[in-house]
């Protein structure tokens, strides 16, 4: 006589979320790892071309702003400092020359107004590709 009740064979069961992250780490690292590789699988010589230079390389529109928050676009002074006057002179540039950004370069005391002003212009005209200059500080 068996006095032990029977007793029900559980099923193995496999966690599948530690496997999940191991998969996912192991993805992450080959995707590191392999942007930084530069194996070239072969040597090549490239052939040379001679191929006229452009006559102008692309320039950028320079738009100056002076201590006291006074505009020049392109080298031309500004007769007021509203926005106005701003972006009409940067599209009266713009429209004679061919710019393909806007170099901002502004006095080191100059208004954060005046700054901010010029990038807002740079922005009512469509202008993607702005930067404003500075100098490299002497060691």
């Amino acid at each position: 006589m068996n006095l032990r009740g029977r007793r029900r064979r559980e099923e193995p069961e496999i966690n599948l979320t530690p496997l999940i992250d191991v998969v996912f780490l192991l993805l992450i690292f080959f995707m590191v790892t392999t942007t930084f590789v530069h194996d070239a699988g072969l040597e090549i010589t490239l052939p040379q071309a001679q191929s006229e230079r452009p006559e102008r390389a692309p320039q950028l529109l320079e738009v100056r702003i002076s201590a006291e928050g006074e505009y020049a676009v392109a080298g031309e002074a500004l007769i007021n400092r509203r926005i106005e006057t701003l972006v009409r002179a940067m599209r009266t540039a713009m429209a004679e020359e061919e710019f393909v950004g806007v170099v901002i370069q502004a006095d080191a005391d100059a208004p954060h107004r005046a700054v901010v002003q010029a990038l807002d212009g740079a922005g009512r005209l469509g202008i993607e590709r702005v930067s404003i200059a500075t100098v490299p500080a002497p060691e």
